[in-house]
């Protein structure tokens, strides 16, 4: 679980980021999942978005991936989500303590 000042810092870092992940009206698939899982093995944090022809909102979108991945949900922001994971092989993002 990651603290509300690691995730200050986790939504600052995601702010200039692209959008790697995009969810249409076939919804999260199980490609959908594999993506959003490699991105996160890759990066450990992304930007994703829900476009308006999907059937579930940002937020819905956002809890099935974080739950699929066992993924921290960094933001949820209009149609845009931040996913956070920590890589336990190969971290790239230092976070600050507490």
């Amino acid at each position: 679980m990651i603290t509300s000042k690691q995730r200050a810092y986790l939504r600052a870092l995601a702010n200039g980021l692209e959008t790697i992940l995009i969810v249409g009206k076939g919804g999260v698939s199980a490609d959908v999942i594999k993506q959003a899982d490699e991105a996160l093995t890759a990066r450990e944090i992304f930007k994703g978005k829900v476009l308006e022809s999907a059937k579930e909102r940002a937020r819905e979108v956002a809890t099935i991936l974080a739950e699929a991945t066992t993924s921290e949900i960094v933001q949820v922001i209009g149609t845009k989500f931040v996913l956070y994971r920590k890589n336990e092989k190969k971290p790239k993002i230092n976070l600050p303590n507490g």
